[in-house]
């Protein structure tokens, strides 16, 4: 079993970035509806059913072909020394052309092509683990700024109260219009900042519907991501095992090889056997009208069958070209591995260091919004017997608010990291998931299915979009629905 097999079905919860109400949507809900309507996945899907034709278009190569060939001819002008010429003339033929030798490159023309329906794969498995990470990072982003919301509503209705005593006081003489101007230049900032983080949600929402097809309705704090690694090593020995791109690049050079040998196979002889008869009918018009009848048969079949080899003796220089121009292409491929492989190392080191910053900065965070709630109520209390001035609480107010703020931001970044970390590793794909809904789509079903098929006429129904639009969906806004 992998892993991390239970990321999503755990039972705990990691520290909420809000309350989790009753019917709300969860996160396991909003990556398996993803999976099953998202157009990214299923354009990627479509484009490996497509690969997978590769297969039958290069073994048809080396299998046997029939045609035939009919053809109806009036002869309008004869020739005036040939007396028995006929009139008109009914010929069929047919012909089957059987491949016996190609200088293997039907063979390594198969080879290529299952190689490169196994990367098609691996790029299938990396488009399904990249949409799952966005899918992530939205449904983050959504309970983040639906806590920035709250947060900043009630900083205004804080301030808005601040203001009102502030106010109050100093009609009665205790403060002075400077204190007053301080309290509302507070609030009309709270007041601006809230109007932003109303957008920002509304835009997060918005990414959400574009991913996953549904509006955010509550969502719930995510489950803990279990299977992240000890160390950055530990990531990276994972991800040179199991990450998608980099076998989808090892799988391509395998591929490139093959295709120099096809290459090479052009300066190589190619033998094939043929067969066919030909069936002449002159329609009674072989002989001319001044011959008897029954002179002439009107009707002939003739059949022929023999070895056919076709032995290259000079072409130009194109075969070794070719062989070059594959050769070349193959290098290329080992390159381009190489630079997979560096990108996939760098990604994960990067990963771990943005989750372990992460993990650790929420643990100061906790610590600041503590210390900061205690310094304000501090504030508060110094104020009341005149040690303290009102910019003072304001100050530590904002103080409190800014390490609040922080705090969400670091959970919201943690979880995005290390889930990051995962997909990096190869280890954040449907089948780790557990996800509901249905069997998972498994493209070696279609490969299976096209690989032997020789049927000329074996034709697919016409194709019909299986992702869901959105345009019904209501256009969002930044409020926030209570539990």
């Amino acid at each position: 079993m992998k892993p991390v097999r239970s990321i999503l079905i755990c039972g705990a919860a990691l520290a909420p970035l809000v309350a989790a109400p009753a019917r709300a949507d969860d996160l396991r809900e909003a990556l398996a509806l993803a999976y099953r309507t998202n157009p990214t996945i299923e354009v990627a899907r479509a484009n490996q059913r497509a690969i997978d034709e590769s297969e039958p278009i290069a073994r048809a190569a080396g299998l046997p072909s029939l045609a035939g060939t009919a053809s109806y001819t009036e002869f309008l002008k004869k020739s005036a020394n040939s007396f028995t010429s006929p009139d008109r003339a009914l010929d069929i033929q047919s012909t089957l052309n059987i491949p016996v030798f190609s200088g293997g490159a039907v063979k390594n023309s198969i080879r290529a092509a299952e190689t490169r329906i196994e990367a098609g794969q691996a790029d299938l498995r990396g488009t399904e683990s990249g949409l799952f990470s966005q899918v992530v990072t939205a449904y983050m982003d959504v309970i983040q700024n639906e806590a920035i919301v709250g947060l900043s509503a009630n900083n205004v209705q804080v301030l808005g109260v601040n203001s009102q005593a502030t106010r109050d006081r100093f009609q009665i003489g205790d403060l002075t219009r400077t204190d007053v101007a301080q309290s509302q230049s507070r609030q009309a900032i709270a007041q601006g900042n809230l109007q932003v983080a109303r957008a920002n949600l509304a835009n997060a929402r918005e990414r959400y519907i574009q991913l996953v097809g549904k509006a955010p309705i509550r969502l719930q704090p995510p489950p803990p991501l279990p299977g992240l690694p000890a160390s950055a090593d530990d990531a990276v020995a994972i991800a040179l095992e199991n990450n998608p791109d980099l076998i989808a690049a090892h799988t391509r050079t395998k591929a490139a090889g093959f295709d120099t040998d096809v290459a090479g196979a052009g300066r190589l002889p190619r033998v094939s056997v043929f067969i066919g008869p030909d069936y002449t009918n002159y329609l009674g018009t072989l002989g001319g009208s001044s011959v008897p009848a029954g002179t002439f048969r009107q009707q002939q079949l003739t059949a022929q069958a023999g070895v056919r080899a076709t032995i290259p003796i000079f072409q130009g220089g194109l075969p070794a070209a070719q062989q070059r121009q594959a050769q070349a292409r193959e290098g290329a491929a080992l390159e381009q591995e190489i630079g997979v492989e560096r990108q996939v190392i760098a990604t994960v080191r990067s990963a771990y260091s943005s989750w372990r910053a992460a993990t650790e900065t929420i643990a100061n965070n906790q610590t600041a919004v503590d210390a900061a709630t205690l310094s304000l109520e501090g504030v508060r209390a110094e104020n009341t017997v005149g040690n303290r001035t009102i910019l003072d609480i304001l100050n530590a107010e904002q103080e409190a608010l800014n390490a609040q703020l922080q705090l969400v931001t670091a959970r919201r970044n943690a979880y995005v990291a290390g889930f990051n970390l995962l997909s990096a590793m190869g280890k954040a794909e449907a089948d780790d998931l557990g996800l509901d809904g249905g069997p998972l789509y498994d493209p070696e079903v279609n490969h299976r299915r096209v690989r032997r098929k020789i049927s000329d006429w074996s034709r697919d129904p016409d194709p019909v979009a299986h992702s869901t639009r959105t345009v019904d969906t209501p256009a969002q806004t930044g409020a926030v629905v209570g539990p």
